[in-house]
């Protein structure tokens, strides 16, 4: 979505206000589309004393199977993001600012950077998994398993004599 933002620069103290969904279904997030519904975002450009400040809220559904026990979730996520805008950058390799030197910004873009930078790096059903019994493979979310625990991997036996 093109974002206008001429009358934004151009008087203090204008804001202006967008908000749409954006489609994101068929993007891949490590071979999974996690994205079944559309993200609401709602996008805010304020001048305050010339210095213009984008805020950004999107809302969605965030679909993975956990990494801990494989079950499939689906978890509500609101992100929130701040940038400032200015017209033309001195330096070139300068991140604090987005560039918008026709007074426009594609907004999807944006967004798009801003969610996958914060998404979750370590996909959990909930922050309490338990995961799989690494003997059985039963999910220990649904109740412990009869299997020895204290088994010792063969390969450690030798560690286990050094100690004693």
């Amino acid at each position: 979505m093109l974002f206008e933002l001429k009358s934004v620069f151009q008087n203090d103290g204008e804001e202006k206000q967008v908000e749409y969904n954006l489609d994101l279904s068929g993007l891949d997030v490590d071979g999974v589309y996690p994205f079944k519904t559309p993200v609401v975002v709602t996008a805010k450009a304020t001048n305050r004393a010339s210095l213009i400040t984008l805020v950004i809220n999107a809302h969605f559904d965030y679909s993975r199977d956990c990494d801990r026990c494989g079950e499939p979730y689906t978890r509500e996520m609101n992100m929130s993001f701040e940038h400032r805008l200015i017209q033309t950058l001195a330096d070139e390799d300068n991140d604090d600012y987005i560039e918008t030197p026709d007074f426009t910004l594609e907004l999807d873009d944006v967004v798009i950077s801003d969610i996958f930078l914060s998404l979750p790096s370590k996909n959990l059903c909930r922050d309490d998994c338990k995961g799989l019994c690494q003997i059985c493979g039963q999910n220990l979310n649904n109740g412990e398993c009869s299997c020895d625990k204290r088994q010792t991997d063969p390969r450690l036996e030798i560690l286990k004599q050094l100690i004693d």
